[in-house]
């Protein structure tokens, strides 16, 4: 069964997303932005949401986290919840 691991921040708007997607790839540290910025709880372990399946997340969040190359800063992703910035850290199909 595929599994994936990730972390991510949430923030309100997709401006915000944006601007701390553009500090990563400067060179700050996703973990450091996730505790500082990210209103999900999450964000207190750097965003890691530890191991999860197909289905056990938003399907916009599932989407990325599915398919994207890992270890690269993916987003805004837009879900219920807000704007996303997603790093997939392992997948297994």
């Amino acid at each position: 069964m595929a599994k994936a691991t990730a972390r991510h921040i949430l923030v309100e708007t997709e401006e915000v997303c944006e601007d701390l997607k553009n500090s990563i790839a400067g060179g700050k540290d996703f973990a450091e932005v996730a505790a500082e910025f990210s209103s999900c709880p999450s964000g207190k372990n750097g965003g890691d949401l530890g191991e999860f399946a197909p289905g056990m997340m938003v399907k916009e969040f599932d989407d990325v986290v599915f398919s994207a190359e890992l270890n690269t800063v993916e987003g805004p992703v837009k879900t219920q919840f807000g704007y996303h910035l997603i790093e997939v850290t392992s997948r297994e199909d």
